[in-house]
């Protein structure tokens, strides 16, 4: 079986004798797959009728496990984002009712951020179509090729991680 990678290395081998063709499968394959998740998760949104950054917020009090609330600045810190940014990106969700902005009784100063129900469903109906896309992906390979690629994967994730990915 051959894919557009073997073709990919074919082509760059008469020109760059230097090159490992092995090295050269691999990230040109990681490349391709991460554009293809990336174009897939951008599909499912535009589907679920929910923008990147809506999802995020949405899946990030998903994410704090019950009761799926937080302040607003444990979520700009999770989410990378300066207080203002969110504050701007919360507005629009609050009014969609996907989440829903209380002030505490004892400091009225003090705002929570909640996941509403329909937030909820919304995470979980993205969620839902997100698995199923990945599921159907990996279907090309058995359950112990699927755990071996994990493991491989975890292994070059852990390198980077501790520095000695070369860059």
């Amino acid at each position: 079986m051959e894919d557009s990678a073997d073709r990919h290395v074919e082509e760059w081998q008469k020109e760059l004798a230097w090159m490992d063709p092995v090295k050269e499968a691999i990230f040109v394959r990681l490349a391709f797959l991460a554009r293809h998740a990336a174009q897939a998760r951008r599909e499912a949104l535009d589907s679920d009728g929910l923008r990147r950054w809506q999802y995020k917020v949405l899946l990030t009090l998903r994410r704090l496990g019950p009761p799926y609330t937080a302040s607003p600045s444990l979520l700009a810190e999770r989410l990378g984002l300066t207080r203002g940014a969110l504050s701007a990106r919360l507005g629009p969700l609050e009014e969609a009712g996907l989440i829903s902005r209380t002030h505490e009784t004892a400091d009225r100063r003090r705002v929570r951020v909640r996941l509403t129900e329909a937030g909820s469903a919304a995470f979980e109906q993205h969620a839902a179509t997100e698995e199923a896309g990945e599921v159907a992906l990996l279907s090309a390979l058995s359950a112990a090729e699927q755990q071996t690629l994990a493991d491989l994967l975890r292994k070059l994730v852990a390198a980077v991680e501790a520095g000695l990915g070369g860059q």
